[in-house]
């Protein structure tokens, strides 16, 4: 029964992190907010396309990608900045590393709206 308690208060104490973390880069980073609205207005727009589950799955995955993405760029720019704000070649490219890691997001999420609107592209010309 102890370890129960224990693994309550673990999954509680994470839950708590984890907003304070959503908190904190809401607050201080506008790219993740416009990252989120973006995600979300693509959201309630695949909610309602006549799409399969399956193509819903696979947008609403792409749009957690882009904001996991984001995410852990904020992480490492956090870190750096911590260390240094002073320039350092190797500070710039951990940076844009995590850069890359929100544009290739993108980029799988293009990929996956334009194979699902090329998959469609025939029954939406019929309607």
């Amino acid at each position: 029964m102890r370890t129960l308690h224990k693994s309550i208060r673990h999954l509680r104490n994470a839950i708590r992190f984890s907003c304070d973390g959503f908190h904190a880069v809401f607050r201080s980073e506008i790219a993740f907010r416009l990252d989120l609205l973006i995600a979300l207005c693509i959201l309630l727009i695949t909610i309602f396309l006549p799409i399969s589950l399956l193509e819903k799955g696979w947008i609403i995955s792409s749009l957690i990608f882009i904001l996991f993405a984001e995410l852990a760029n904020t992480a490492i720019e956090t870190i750096i900045d911590r260390i240094s704000t002073a320039y350092h070649e190797l500070s710039k490219k951990a940076k844009d590393i995590g850069s890359t890691l929100v544009c290739l997001s993108f980029i799988n999420l293009f990929i996956v709206l334009g194979c699902v609107f090329f998959s469609h592209i025939g029954a939406f010309a019929l309607h």
